[in-house]
């Protein structure tokens, strides 16, 4: 089976500055892939190649199983980061407008309106203009200008950002169906609590560069065993420094730590260490949370 979208050793730079140093990675059909890394990985650039908005210093860039031709991108739906709309416009010539740069005529184009607008709750709004809307409705008016076409690859760059949990809700509701039918979706974000829910595939860039990509489930069974929750009486922060701590991330408010162990450290010793410095109400081994290998793996790829 060919990948639905590929990238071989692509390099962008900005002047002095390299964006991207060398990114490959491989998108299979009708997965969830995520594209994840800190703010100023090179995620949002890298999109930008795949869309052919940027064009790579070198490398290559492939879709459905070969390289890729200017037809291609009417298969793919992009949502952008930067959302972009016509304030004067209104809710249905908008997307009526969007539909005819990838080729709908009206009328095919006005019932697949219809059904993203009533779906995410925005029907009333169709006669609107785009200016009269709240940020969050146009951000949904994007999203429906994303799918009409019923793209094959759907690219989401930092999709959520601003939208408050009920759309959140939706938006979520909206890509499950589209996995269900066989779409595939590439999902950029550097929240990582989105992408452990969403993410069948996970690619972590830093710097530039990939440093950890896998099956979301295969990452977690190799990371796992380290992983270890603590909860003491009184302030977590009393446990930073343990020999054999990888990383640690502290909440004040609960007494809990969350602690990565180096390789091969034994959790006992750390237990040891940790009584001479908190009371210790609880210590035990969990999986770790996609949030604690992402600490971990940028900082071993630190330069």
């Amino acid at each position: 089976m060919s990948h639905t979208l590929e990238l071989r050793d692509v390099r962008k730079s900005y002047g002095d500055f390299q964006a991207v140093k060398g990114v490959s990675l491989q998108v299979e059909p009708g997965t969830v892939f995520g594209l994840l890394g800190p703010n100023g990985a090179g995620k949002t650039s890298t999109i930008r190649m795949i869309m052919d908005i940027t064009a790579p210093d070198s490398g290559e860039i492939l879709t459905f199983g070969r390289p890729r031709q200017p037809k291609d991108l009417h298969r793919i739906g992009y949502l952008p980061e930067e959302r972009g709309l016509y304030r004067k416009m209104t809710v249905s010539d908008q997307l009526i407008f969007l539909g005819e740069l990838h080729g709908l005529k009206r009328a095919e184009t006005l019932p697949r309106i219809r059904t993203w607008l009533e779906r995410l709750e925005l029907s009333q709004w169709s006669k609107k203009k785009i200016e009269e809307l709240s940020k969050g409705m146009q951000q949904k008016i994007q999203l429906v200008g994303t799918l009409l076409h019923e793209p094959e690859i759907v690219i989401l760059d930092e999709p959520f950002s601003g939208l408050d949990p009920i759309n959140q809700g939706l938006f979520k509701d909206a890509f499950a169906d589209l996995k269900k039918q066989g779409k595939t979706l590439l999902f950029s974000t550097h929240v990582m609590e989105q992408a452990e829910k969403l993410c069948d595939h996970l690619c972590l860039i830093s710097h530039g560069r990939v440093v950890l990509d896998g099956n979301l489930r295969e990452i977690k069974r190799a990371w796992g065993g380290n992983a270890y929750t603590v909860r003491v009486d009184g302030d977590p922060q009393a446990l930073a420094g343990l020999d054999g701590v990888d990383s640690m991330t502290a909440d004040a408010d609960t007494g809990r730590a969350k602690l990565l162990l180096a390789k091969d450290t034994d959790g006992a010793e750390v237990l040891r260490q940790a009584i001479t410095r908190a009371r210790i109400l609880e210590f035990r081994s969990e999986e770790p949370d996609l949030e604690t290998i992402f600490i971990k793996a940028v900082n071993d790829a630190g330069e």
